[in-house]
């Protein structure tokens, strides 16, 4: 307690206090039979009074009676008791924090109860969870509650039509993927009627698994794209580079981040491309193919990546290891990856519009969330989206065994190793949920169980729509679930089976609880913690250990060396050993990567805050462009001859209508154009620090500065070919919307993903630099053929 005080006193993240909620919440649970004997009626209009005097001066009275009529209308509607902790969760929300509960304290039911308790002050709340099955059942979970308190709510998903989606947005509470919501604020962006939009303005945003949302999906750009003919890929370039040699003609860096031709693996490919030099301006489009056709040959690999499933390839979230829904890489890298698999070409497209989820949450006035891993990233969260985090103690103490790691010098002896413990385990009778980092390692491991009779459920990018029905059942007895990495994150665990009563329970609390089983550590201790949290939930028994191999990415990327105890004694041990050293280097290697995580995420926030900060920028121009007369105001002075012409022909209404919509798609036109533009420059801005000499600027400073530029240019490009557009409308032509602008194009929304230093294309063309420059000293031809290729001369 002592600690807590002098940390909050220090402002450390994650010491929000709730202590003075105790007096609420106690005086609740003494209120709590005087609200049981009240009609419904009668507590639904507790609530209501209640819930908007929480702000005032007498908020303390209000909380106390808020608290009580929620915990007796969930009862009555949910057929649960909200706990003591769990209305702290509950004020902590309304406060607009982030609260950390443990897995299977309520936290879903807490969002729901706080997402009511703004309604109730006339607040309009959007609940944004990690995918569509999660917001569909959580809301039709708690609906009987929000009817109870007469509060209007509703869920969108993919499949919903516009008019579905209007609809639910019109109500107090919404439900939606954070994802789902964002392509609806992009989509909303760029219409020409107001009656078009589906979202009403930004109010209130609680974030159900706010770690995963801000920050494992937070700089992860969200994309409007419309048709346009692209490029296809060469795909003899595919076959080239699988006759190339990792070591000899082909070498990665330690991260796995960048490749790069050796000399001789240049002269291989010269001589097959028809003894070209490839460092020559002529053929600088030649090399940066050949450098993607390598990062999706050496640096991206199929069942880890991604997969191919029903012909098509499809990404794999790497901190979930369930495919990213309409996620794909920029158009060469997975054009590249689409010929490496023999695949038909997807569809390419412009950029019309993009956002990321953490500006996606910048737009809300109050933001608060919830999850059970909120202190690992309290730092972040505090810096990049000023959130501050609270802890709630569980309801009742954690008892899970969590055991030492166990450690093998490579994975063949760490697979023998889990599987002989697994039977262990299984033999028992207990139930036992594995962790793994890949769909490969998943199979592998099943196949293997299955070797020795055992009946094994699978979980990972192959069959994830069944992943809450598999990971429900993942407490039954005896029953072993292998699952890459978080296993049905925000579904219950509960002993027995999907009830979590009778027999079978009590036969698997006896027998220990379920066992969680981690096929090596991830690089982000934080997603460790969440899939030990599997086991132990609220007091039941269970434990946890780790399966550590001394070649696992963790270490061969992050880690300074081999422990030293594994030497020679030991190199051959058949079966992995607890080792106290080897521990402390992989507690290193995870604090390395998550310190390199963080400046990751620095730098990708860095660039997309200005990109967003151009964005609205130019969308309160069009705000206005959109819902008053400006445009045709503005052309009425600058084109008065040719303004009056028309109005005289078509009337002042039709002119006013024509001129919304050219500027409307002058400013769209162009805005897509800036969004190519500055993606160009980002991919080869970290080359400038070969030259920072030059120009005295980081390459943060440098981007900054010609983005700036390029935005100025941008609206007096739109100026300009507004006026053209005007100038030529005929007085005596038509004046109807299809003939004074193109139609919009068809547009499909996806993610792309995003990485340290700008896009993959980047990472591709970034190893093109050490080639280069060790060719050629630094500055010979090729240098300047790297600089055009990436748009620097």
């Amino acid at each position: 307690m002592i600690r807590d005080r002098v940390r909050r006193g220090l402002q450390r993240p994650g010491t929000a206090d709730l202590g003075h909620h105790r007096r609420p919440v106690r005086a609740a649970g003494e209120a709590e039979e005087r609200f049981r004997r009240l009609t419904d009626a009668e507590l639904a209009d507790a609530a209501r009074s209640s819930a908007p005097a929480m702000t005032g001066r007498r908020s303390g009275e209000a909380r106390t009676e808020f608290c009580a009529a929620a915990r007796e209308s969930v009862r009555r509607t949910c057929g649960v008791r909200l706990f003591d902790e769990q209305l702290y969760g509950v004020l902590g929300l309304l406060d607009g924090l982030v609260v950390q509960m443990a897995t299977g304290e309520g936290k879903t039911l807490c969002g729901a109860v706080a997402a009511a308790g703004f309604a109730l002050q006339d607040r309009h709340v959007h609940v944004l969870s990690v995918n569509d099955y999660l917001a569909r059942r959580d809301r039709t979970w708690t609906a009987p509650l929000t009817d109870l308190w007469g509060v209007s709510g509703d869920w969108i998903e993919q499949s919903h039509p516009a008019e579905r989606r209007r609809s639910a947005y019109a109500t107090s509470v919404v439900f939606g993927s954070a994802t789902e919501i964002g392509f609806d604020v992009l989509r909303d962006r760029l219409v020409r009627d107001v009656a078009d939009r589906v979202l009403p303005r930004p109010d209130v945003a609680i974030i159900d698994e706010v770690d995963s949302v801000l920050i494992d999906q937070a700089r992860v750009p969200l994309v409007l794209a419309g048709s346009a003919t692209g490029t296809a890929f060469d795909r003899a370039l595919t076959d080239l580079v699988t006759t190339l040699r990792l070591g000899t003609d082909v070498r990665t860096d330690a991260e796995q981040r960048n490749v790069e031709l050796t000399d001789r693996g240049v002269n291989r490919v010269e001589a097959a491309l028809g003894g070209i030099d490839l460092y020559t301006e002529e053929h600088a489009p030649t090399l940066a193919a050949v450098h993607v056709a390598l990062h999706a040959e050496f640096l991206l690999s199929r069942d880890v990546d991604y997969i191919v499933r029903d012909r098509a390839v499809e990404l794999v979230d790497p901190t979930r290891g369930r495919v990213a829904m309409r996620q794909r890489w920029p158009d060469g890298i997975q054009a590249a990856v689409e010929a490496k698999e023999g695949l038909a070409a997807s569809a390419t497209g412009e950029v019309l519009d993009q956002t990321t989820v953490g500006g996606l949450v910048e737009r809300y006035g109050t933001v608060a969330g919830m999850t059970g891993t909120a202190v690992a990233v309290a730092e972040e969260l505090r810096e990049f989206h000023a959130l501050e985090v609270a802890v709630v103690a569980p309801h009742r103490p954690c008892v899970r065994d969590d055991l030492p790691d166990r450690f093998s010098d490579t994975g063949a002896q760490r697979r023998d190793a889990v599987v002989a413990r697994i039977l262990q385990v299984h033999e028992g009778g207990r139930p036992v949920l594995v962790g793994t980092p890949d769909v490969a390692a998943s199979e592998d491991l099943a196949a293997a169980l299955r070797g020795h009779g055992v009946d094994v459920a699978v979980l990972n990018a192959r069959n994830d729509g069944d992943e809450a029905a598999v990971v429900a059942r993942a407490g039954e007895p005896g029953r072993v679930t292998v699952s890459t990495q978080m296993a049905g994150r925000g579904t219950d665990i509960r002993l027995g089976g999907v009830d979590g009563t009778g027999p079978a329970h009590e036969q698997v609390v006896a027998d220990g609880g379920l066992h969680v089983l981690g096929y090596g550590r991830h690089t982000s201790s934080r997603l460790d913690d969440q899939l030990r949290g599997r086991a132990g939930r609220q007091g039941d028994p269970g434990s946890s250990e780790f399966f550590v191999a001394l070649d696992d990415d963790v270490l061969t990327r992050f880690g300074d060396g081999r422990p030293r105890a594994a030497d020679a004694e030991r190199a051959s041990a058949p079966v992995s050993a607890h080792d106290p050293q080897a521990g402390l280097v992989v507690d290193r290697a995870q604090r390395v990567a998550q310190a390199d995580e963080l400046q990751v995420h620095r730098t990708t926030w860095n660039y997309h805050h200005l990109l967003d900060q151009q964005r609205d920028r130019l969308l309160e121009h069009r705000e206005q462009v959109l819902t008053t007369a400006l445009a045709a105001d503005d052309l009425a002075e600058r084109y008065p001859g040719q303004h009056a012409a028309l109005v005289a022909a078509h009337g002042a209404d039709a002119v006013t209508r024509a001129a919304r919509l050219i500027r409307l798609h002058h400013l769209d036109r162009r805005w897509s154009e800036h969004l190519a533009v500055v993606a160009e420059l980002r991919e080869g801005i970290h080359l400038r620090g070969l030259s920072r000499g030059m120009t005295g600027l980081s390459p943060l400073d440098e981007f900054h500065q010609d983005a700036m530029h390029a935005l100025r240019t941008l609206t007096t490009d739109v100026d300009r070919d507004t006026g053209d557009a005007f100038a030529a409308l005929d007085p005596d032509g038509p004046l109807e919307p299809d003939a004074v602008v193109p139609e919009p194009s068809t547009t499909w929304t996806y993610l792309a993903t995003d990485t340290p230093y700008g896009s993959d294309a980047e990472r591709a063309l970034s190893g093109l630099v050490r080639v280069v420059t060790g060719r050629d000293g630094g500055r010979g031809p090729g240098w300047s053929a790297a600089r055009i290729v990436l748009g620097l001369a």
